[in-house]
């Protein structure tokens, strides 16, 4: 059975669109699943329709093609992700998909436009700014929040009280201990632990963590 009967439409059909449609039907989470895509002049992505460009987002909401829509851009392109859903959040409803393989308690917040990979957990009174993607395994523990349009990759790991700044994008397996503010803008690489706040924007990798650029 469907969480919902409705259509999702999802902007971009490269390898993060591709797996974004897998979950929401395989998860049972939409009826159906169309892209819309600037680059591929293909009309369908593994049996997905492509229905056209986003310059025609509107338009096709109109005409009811879909009913929801989720950006599937990935982390290389944050502001891009952001430019979308300024664009787009006041006209258009954004869809959540949270992969039933995921732990969520019931007070976490989850704000419109994300997507939860298969085995995260999220524990008492965490929240996710909209737009934001948690990837595979991911662990954000009680009273921890992640601002807008972040990208955490597989494994990333957040103690209790962790504050997580706009547009962040935080590489596999970094971890971060409890009661640390990081920046919006941020950066981290595989494997950093953060053990101090971060103020300032940059891309940090070690451990403990350290700018590199």
């Amino acid at each position: 059975m469907y969480i919902n009967n409705k259509t999702l439409a999802i902007i971009g059909a490269g390898d993060l669109g591709i797996q974004l449609a897998h979950y929401a039907i395989k998860d049972n989470h939409y009826r159906d699943v169309v892209f819309i895509d600037d680059v591929i002049d293909a009309k369908e992505v593994y049996g997905w329709p492509v229905i056209g460009k986003t310059h025609q987002i509107l338009d096709f909401f109109e005409e009811k093609r879909f009913d929801e829509i989720i950006i599937g851009i990935g982390y290389k392109h944050l502001d891009i992700r952001k430019s979308f859903y300024d664009e787009l959040h006041l006209k258009i409803p954004f869809g959540r998909i949270i992969h039933s393989a995921s732990f969520i308690d019931p007070s976490v917040d989850i704000e419109e436009g994300c997507v939860i990979y298969p085995s995260c957990s999220l524990d008492i009174n965490s929240k996710i700014g909209a737009n934001t993607i948690l990837n595979n395994g991911c662990t954000i523990s009680h009273d921890s929040s992640i601002g807008t349009h972040c990208f955490l990759s597989p494994r990333v790991a957040l103690a209790g009280f962790v504050n997580i700044g706009e547009g962040c994008n935080l590489g596999i397996n970094s971890t971060i201990i409890d009661n640390i503010t990081i920046c919006k803008s941020s950066q981290l690489g595989g494997g950093t632990v953060v053990i101090r706040d971060i103020k300032e924007p940059g891309l940090y990798v070690g451990n403990p963590a350290r700018m590199i650029k």
